[in-house]
């Protein structure tokens, strides 16, 4: 659905006959409407129309006065990821324009339905965002939340899997988060299982991994299943470097730890001083052996090591 449908269909009012559907240009928080209360036959219509049409209108709004979604469709993403984004704004302006109601409950603020990266961008660079108000439900809401989502393209099936998940612990009906999510029934089921079947500390350590799909992480899901099996991926995302790789890198960490034979699994030694201070934590997976020093604690360490490996190397050839 193109993304000007799905405005107009939310809350779309018809013009009358002769109006331009030109777009006006933005407004500023606080710019006055025409009044129109006492205006009556065609002069009256026309008056109501514009005030319709402005009142869902392109603005320019403080970001400070606009709230996040209730429910979150984004897992921790990449800094740079956002840097460019921020560089194009500053460079381009902002192009397209968030989406946000006003807010349910605080008169005066606004409430975010799509666009939370560009919103980041402008608190980042010191403007006013460009967004479209429109009064919306929450059913509303979350079908424009989630099908913006799917027009674009970038988000990984397991955020689409929180999203989905969210939303039907928040009591919203099977229909609709399907329009949300663009999916039918049997699709809707595989996202939900997967968001709940995998611990939320797991996914959220992993982060978004945008290059692996359902199926792996349905393997993932079934291999979860044993309380051994969540044991040893949270050893794994517990380790200090954990954090260090790519979000896809991460994944595979989790599903080669929660889906290797027992007697094969990593076996992990952590070396200590004489002092009891933890030193390093050596691995020993089968085929490889890792040395990992926590470079926060033990930085002139790593570096020593570092610089004296080829020597410590030439002294074991040369007693071989």
């Amino acid at each position: 659905m193109a993304r000007k449908n799905l405005l107009a269909n939310l809350t779309g009012a018809e013009l009358p006959a002769g109006n331009s559907m030109t777009a006006p240009p933005a407004m500023r928080l606080g710019e006055p409407f025409p009044a129109s209360g006492s205006a009556r036959g065609a002069i009256g219509a026309v008056s109501r129309s514009i005030e319709q049409i402005r009142s869902h209108s392109v603005m320019d709004l403080p970001p400070d006065l606009i709230d996040a979604s209730f429910i979150e469709d984004r897992l921790a993403g990449s800094d740079e990821d956002q840097s460019r984004l921020t560089a194009s704004m500053r460079e381009h302006g902002q192009q397209v324009p968030i989406l946000v109601r006003p807010h349910p409950t605080e008169t005066g603020r606004y409430q975010i339905a799509y666009g939370r990266r560009r919103l980041r961008a402008a608190v980042e660079l010191g403007r006013p965002v460009r967004a479209v108000v429109k009064p919306l439900s929450d059913d509303q809401l979350v079908v424009a939340q989630g099908q913006e989502n799917n027009e674009r393209k970038d988000l990984s099936f397991i955020e689409r899997a929180i999203f989905a998940a969210q939303l039907e612990a928040r009591g919203f009906g099977r229909d609709t988060i399907m329009a949300a999510m663009c999916v039918d029934k049997t699709g809707l089921s595989r996202l939900i299982s997967s968001a709940v079947r995998i611990p939320r500390d797991i996914i959220q350590a992993i982060g978004p991994a945008p290059k692996t799909g359902r199926d792996r992480w349905s393997d993932l899901a079934v291999a979860l299943d044993s309380p051994r099996a969540v044991e040893e991926a949270r050893r794994v995302i517990a380790v200090p470097l954990f954090p260090k790789k790519a979000s896809d890198e991460r994944f595979n960490a989790v599903l080669r730890s929660a889906t290797a034979e027992p007697g094969k699994r990593d076996k992990a030694t952590i070396i200590k001083s004489d002092d009891g201070t933890r030193v390093a934590l050596v691995r020993n997976d089968g085929d490889r052996l890792s040395l990992v020093v926590d470079k926060k604690s033990q930085a002139e360490f790593a570096t020593y090591l570092v610089e004296r490996l080829p020597e410590i190397y030439a002294r074991f050839c040369a007693r071989v």
